[in-house]
This record gives structure tokens, C-alpha cells and sequence, in this order.
């Protein structure tokens, strides 16, 4: 689906704006990161940090993220329009250091976790080509069991048409 990902409409919204309702329900700051070329919808009260490396991969945004809050951070990619705030709720109440991961139908979701600094420099020897899963893996995160269909992201344009029939 390319850059312009977050920005395509389901149910009339930016698909986008659904995790960032779910994160905003359980956090008191919400921001997005993004490739400084990557359209985003205006979202109330949302921040938005630009990643600073050209290079596409998963871990430029969470290591930004890690940086630019300096903090631990909730981690929800924005291709996920059906994540609850329950859901972002079990993962904090879960949440130990270096990274705590969702997991579902037998397999990690690395987009949906809490990730603390310390985890930063592990997940930078990822770089530039290891595999995300691969990369978070190497953490031995605590795990997190999720419904699928709670964590399921939208990939394809068939991905995207699939839930807006679902949605009606």
C-alpha cells in the first residue's frame, strides 16, 4: 500500500486514526512516527516525529520513537484499525523491561508492545536489514497473548476492502 498507508480511509476514517484512538484511551501523550514523505492525516492532539534516517525499516521508527521520548514507550503500528484499548491496557499491566510484545496465532507482533531505552542498542544491531521479528526476538521479550483479530494489521489494498465490508 505504500507511504500513504495511514492516510487511506476505512469506515471513513484515516486508518491511522483507529490505534491512535485505542493509544490515546490509555496514554496522555500520543504521537506518530513517520518518513518525513509519508502523508498524514490531521489528528487532534497528536504529535507527529519524523523519523530521521532515509533508510525503510520498522526499527528506524521505534528507535525514534525510543530517542525522541527518552522514555519507555507503547508501541501500535498504525496499519492496526481493530486494536482496543483493553488491549494496549493488558500489554501495560504487563509491560517489563527491555520490551514486552503481543503474541498471536503463534506468532510476535512487533508492532504492538512497550519497548523501554535499553532495548535501543540491541534492536539497533538490526540494522539495516534483519528481519523485525528477528531483531525484537533477540530481546527475549515477555510475551503478551492477544485475539488475532485484535492485532491483525492491514497490508493490501484487498486487506483494507476486506475490512470495510466487515465495517458494514
Amino acid at each position: 500500500m505504500g507511504g500513504a498507508k495511514p492516510a487511506s480511509v476505512l469506515g471513513g476514517r484515516p486508518l491511522v486514526a483507529y490505534p491512535v484512538d485505542a493509544l490515546g484511551a490509555v496514554c496522555d501523550r500520543v504521537a506518530v512516527v513517520a518518513k518525513v514523505t509519508t502523508p498524514l492525516p490531521a489528528l487532534d492532539g497528536v504529535e507527529r516525529w519524523d523519523e530521521p534516517e532515509p533508510l525503510a525499516h520498522p526499527l528506524v521508527g521505534l528507535l525514534h520513537a525510543l530517542a525522541a521520548a527518552g522514555e519507555e514507550v507503547l508501541v501500535c503500528g498504525a496499519d492496526m484499525p481493530f486494536v482496543t484499548p483493553e488491549a494496549l491496557r493488558s500489554l501495560v499491566a504487563a509491560a517489563r523491561p527491555p520490551a514486552t510484545v503481543a503474541y498471536a496465532g503463534g506468532r510476535l507482533q512487533p508492532l504492538l508492545g512497550v519497548y523501554w531505552p535499553e532495548a535501543a542498542e540491541s534492536l539497533r544491531a538490526g540494522l539495516p536489514g534483519a528481519p523485525l521479528t528477528r531483531a525484537v526476538e533477540s530481546l527475549s521479550p515477555t510475551l503478551v497473548e492477544l485475539p488475532a483479530d485484535v492485532v491483525r494489521s492491514i497490508d493490501t489494498p484487498e486487506a483494507l476492502a476486506a475490512a470495510e465490508r466487515e465495517r458494514r
